[in-house]
């Protein structure tokens, strides 16, 4: 089989060991691929152009991370929403609830790799750190954060075993040598155009499955970095996780037919595809946020004249787009009273909300430009989880 064999353990059940990337026979880039590819390639560095017209791209990457944490922790089943992420950070003190924590560990683990990139290249041991930063404290902590699993895990519904399971990853020996393979092959950039090589990776990663937990969102980290190591862009601003939310069923079909039928064209096809749908969204994103911006302008000029103070409130709803009025008058550095005059004049103009109802300790939000980010990312009515089950009793299929 070109991509792995499946191969029967002493217990009955069959695990999946792959093959070492690249392929071999090689991906052949035939003519839908190459205009997917072209067409993904173009879309991407649009999108990184357009950003750069953006008063202040990083407050931008900040939303848009924390959208992805919020869809990619959707996926593995969480119920929180951007909005419930904003409100957290707000309160600064006492403990997330479960689901609000995972995505604020990822939106973490997200700046941490980015940070640590600088200094150390794409490895196994930035992937273990960036996994022990996605887990701390947070639903999975027990699953030895930072650490590739010593026992067999498998997928599939709950409640399923190892011989019912829809997916069972390699054994841990071949598991150990798959992600040497993996991590020469996250080296490899000669010779393969990035997208490819990127695709190639995240499929391979969430088949030899290293961890007890937050595989799929590792993986899906694993897609920006690689692109910004290789500098194709110059923010980390693909993020895939809308896309896959979106066609869930597609996205594991595409994955199961590379293991079984060896199909990594059509895996990648799905994946080129995903690209360019998520990268003309997100600057049709920043083309909203650059109208948003001069139609507000348009309102404070109007409504403040030349206030140095308003046009200063204005560009923090960007920073801060839910806030209360001690934010604003520590932002501003004025009195909690003419913070509070602001905060209610420009409420009656309508760009902000207050949504509490609360006499006291109110909070506000930034409507129009939260909703450029809302969209696709509230919380399902109920989400299938997919996270792995792992062998707790049979010491047999252990290491």
């Amino acid at each position: 089989m070109r991509s792995g064999v499946f191969v029967k353990q002493a217990n009955g059940y069959r695990a999946f060991v792959p093959k070492p990337l690249p392929p071999d026979p090689p991906i052949q880039i035939d003519s839908e691929m190459a205009h997917l590819l072209s067409k993904a390639d173009l879309a991407m560095g649009q999108l990184d152009g357009i950003t750069s017209t953006l008063p202040n791209p990083d407050l931008f990457v900040g939303m848009y991370v924390r959208q992805e944490a919020v869809l990619s922790s959707q996926i593995e089943g969480t119920q929180s929403t951007l909005e419930d992420v904003l409100q957290f950070e707000i309160d600064e003190t006492g403990d997330a609830p479960k689901d609000v924590s995972e995505v604020v560990n990822y939106v973490r683990a997200m700046n941490y790799g980015l940070e640590r990139l600088d200094k150390l290249p794409l490895s196994l041991r930035l992937i273990r750190e960036i996994h022990a930063e996605l887990l701390r404290g947070a639903r999975g902590g027990s699953r030895q954060p930072g650490e590739f699993r010593k026992t067999q895990n498998w997928i599939g519904p709950a409640g399923c075993t190892l011989t019912s399971a829809t997916f069972v990853p390699p054994p841990v020996p071949e598991m150990k040598q798959a992600l040497g393979e993996l991590e020469k092959f996250l080296h490899l950039e000669e010779a393969m155009p990035a997208l490819i090589h990127c695709g190639l990776a995240h499929a391979q990663f969430e088949t030899i499955h290293p961890f007890l937990d937050g595989n799929g969102r590792v993986g899906r980290l694993l897609i920006t970095f690689l692109l910004c190591q290789r500098h194709i862009l110059s923010r980390p601003l693909l993020y895939l996780s809308l896309y896959l939310k979106q066609h869930r069923a597609q996205y594991y079909d595409r994955l199961m037919a590379v293991r079984v039928d060896g199909d990594w064209e059509g895996w990648l096809k799905f994946f080129l595809r995903g690209v360019a749908e998520v990268s003309v969204s997100a600057a049709e994103t920043v083309r909203k946020i650059l109208g948003l911006r001069e139609d507000g302008r348009k309102i404070f000029l109007k409504h403040f004249r030349n206030s140095t103070l308003a046009q200063r409130f204005f560009d923090f709803l960007f920073e801060q787009p839910m806030f209360n009025v001690r934010m604003v008058e520590k932002h501003l550095d004025c009195s909690f009273a003419k913070a509070n005059q602001l905060v209610v004049q420009v409420e009656n103009y309508g760009l902000i909300k207050e949504i509490t109802g609360w006499q006291r300790n109110r909070r506000y939000k930034f409507v129009p430009y939260l909703a450029l980010f809302e969209e696709g990312s509230s919380a399902p009515d109920q989400f299938p989880s997919n996270r792995e089950t792992v062998v707790k009793a049979d010491e047999s299929v252990q290491e």
